[in-house]
């Protein structure tokens, strides 16, 4: 009987660190995408503002020089 508990103990810690390992990398995954989520926040309204100006730079000489 003695021997049953004495080999559960590395099993049991081999089952939890490997759950402490995929904890881990699930918080690195969520702290990674929350800073993307926060520089894209803080960046998007600058995004969206060059983004359309990029396109009617783009888009209004053909407009002009299509009716030719």
């Amino acid at each position: 009987m003695e021997d049953d508990t004495n080999q559960a103990g590395p099993v049991r810690m081999a089952a939890i660190t490997s759950m402490m390992t995929d904890i881990k990398y699930k918080a690195q995954i969520i702290a990674r995408t929350n800073k993307l989520e926060s520089g894209i926040m803080d960046s998007g309204m600058a995004g969206f503002i060059l983004g359309l100006l990029f396109s009617l730079i783009l888009v209004v000489p053909v407009l002009f020089l299509g009716g030719i």
